[in-house]
């Protein structure tokens, strides 16, 4: 069995990769979100829609360092226990 930091270095694991159960709940929520983006630039001026999709950027760039940030923290934590797990205590 090959060693899985190697079969993370040669991009055979996904760390983004969710299960099944969850790809179909977010296809669904991407899909009710779409759904309502449409529907609230049909009804937006042109400044309007500019000032929405600013928006909408920005709050991309916020969930996306949000998550990286909880993926960090996930992984130190998961570390310290690894780390507690083998270290032996007096």
């Amino acid at each position: 069995m090959t060693n899985f930091i190697e079969q993370f270095y040669y991009g055979n694991i996904d760390p983004q990769e969710c299960s099944s159960e969850l790809k179909s709940e977010l296809k669904e929520k991407l899909n009710e979100l779409t759904q309502i983006e449409k529907r609230l630039g049909e009804k937006l001026t042109d400044e309007d829609q500019k000032l929405f999709s600013e928006y909408s950027d920005k709050y991309l760039e916020f969930l996306t360092t949000s998550i990286t940030d909880g993926i960090i923290n996930g992984f130190r934590l998961g570390a310290k226990f690894t780390y507690d797990t083998f270290i032996k205590r007096p």
